[in-house]
């Protein structure tokens, strides 16, 4: 799998560093600067024409070079994935999971379309749901469909209508964010939700104004054109910050006492406050973050997760198979992998107790136990290596009765 990432990486890297499009559109420039040249003096034409045969051969040498560069990378990308999945099939199950819940496979898909701003490709998307249910009223599992694209993106009482339309101003928020470095919108969004916000312990907004304030400072006109520079933070904070002292009094006082080293802010204590490179991407994500919470969604798209952890794991399933194929076993465990995938922090949702002991998986009916040395095991473990009595722990020479265990809670 290193290999496949380290192929990818170069590909794109070479991808971006690419001339084709920058030789195509010289050549484009060149031909149009012809065609104008012999229309004002068509006397010309043979001198233009002979020019522009060395500059438009130049340039489609360059771009042949450069598609050759990039055809070369994309070769070595696909030999290292047939490397790694040549002739092994991928991990199959007698029991599909997926194949009895349709709506719910249409759903992640049109979810996700919309999460990534591909309204129309969404649109049509439930529209060819709703075409395929007219002309096919029957599911494949024989039962009359309980979905149409009406409804399949209903959240919480929000009907679909509105979940288009709140995706389409969180994506106008991000551009004008992003792009045009325009904090408005999403502070105005923030103050329009500021109870939910509050309710949730969210400091959203604060961190809009902390850096629109910081924007101002280092000379970024806003939106009305009233002005920039440490006079415009100033007066900005005048207005905003009052409403953020009860809160915040500390972050406020180190964002406007950072004012008396403004000849020298980068030799300041506060310096970190006024150049964090990564501040307008990380106010970005928490925004998203904050916006699909509200919606009760969460910030990153769930077929984007599932995908990306099924691609981690699926060398090890293949690991897997071909083992149980030479040794003529097979999965003995029901809704559950049979081996650990190691994934990603940010994958991990659920956290889950396996007694170092029995190696099950814990439950409520047999729960993680702490014994008083701080070693965790089932409490069916618990029972059989105490039955009632005094005994040694098993990972460390403490010894306890099962009375003094406790319950823990993930």
């Amino acid at each position: 799998m290193d290999v496949v990432q380290k192929e990818h990486s170069r590909l794109l890297k070479r991808t971006e560093g690419s001339q084709s499009i920058k030789n195509v559109q010289s050549a484009i420039d060149s031909l149009q600067a012809a065609r104008d040249a012999i229309a004002a003096d068509p006397s010309t034409a043979s001198t233009t024409l002979a020019t522009l045969q060395n500059s438009v051969k130049s340039s489609f040498d360059s771009i042949n070079d450069s598609l050759k560069e990039t055809h070369s990378g994309l070769n070595k990308y696909t030999k290292s994935l047939d490397k790694l999945f040549k002739d092994r099939p991928l991990p199959s199950t007698d029991d599909d999971g997926l194949s009895t819940q349709e709506s719910l496979i249409n759903r992640a898909i049109a979810m996700h379309l919309l999460r990534e701003g591909q309204f129309g490709v969404a649109a049509t998307f439930l529209s060819e749901i709703t075409d395929e249910k007219t002309i096919n009223p029957v599911s494949q599992n024989g039962h009359e469909p309980t979905n149409t694209s009406a409804s399949l993106l209903d959240i919480d009482e929000v009907p679909s209508t509105e979940i288009r339309k709140q995706f389409a101003s969180m994506y106008y928020i991000l551009q004008q964010l992003q792009e045009n470095r325009n904090l408005l919108p999403a502070i105005e969004w923030s103050r329009e939700n500021r109870e939910a916000l509050e309710a949730r312990g969210s400091n959203l907004e604060f961190e809009l104004c902390r850096l629109q304030y910081v924007w101002l400072y280092h000379g970024g006109a806003d939106s009305q054109g009233t002005g920039s520079g440490w006079l415009a933070a100033l007066e900005y904070a005048r207005q905003e910050f009052h409403v953020f002292v009860p809160r915040y009094l500390r972050e406020v006082q180190q964002l406007v006492g950072a004012m008396a080293y403004s000849p020298n802010l980068g030799g300041s204590p506060y310096a970190g406050l006024f150049n964090n490179t990564s501040a307008w991407d990380d106010v970005a994500h928490f925004f998203t973050r904050e916006f699909c919470s509200l919606l009760g969604l969460s910030a990153d798209s769930p077929l984007y997760i599932a995908a990306t952890a099924g691609a981690i794991a699926l060398p090890t399933l293949l690991k897997l198979q071909t083992i149980m194929k030479s040794k003529r076993t097979e999965w003995t465990s029901d809704n559950e992998l049979p081996v650990e995938i190691p994934l990603p922090p940010q994958y991990l949702f659920h956290s889950i107790f396996v007694c170092p002991v029995s190696k099950e998986q814990a439950t409520d009916e047999n729960p993680p136990m702490m014994m008083p040395c701080g070693h965790v095991i089932a409490q069916e473990s618990l029972k059989r290596l105490g039955k009632g009595n005094r005994f040694k722990c098993p990972y460390c020479p403490s010894e306890s009765h099962p009375k003094d265990a406790r319950k823990v809670f993930l």
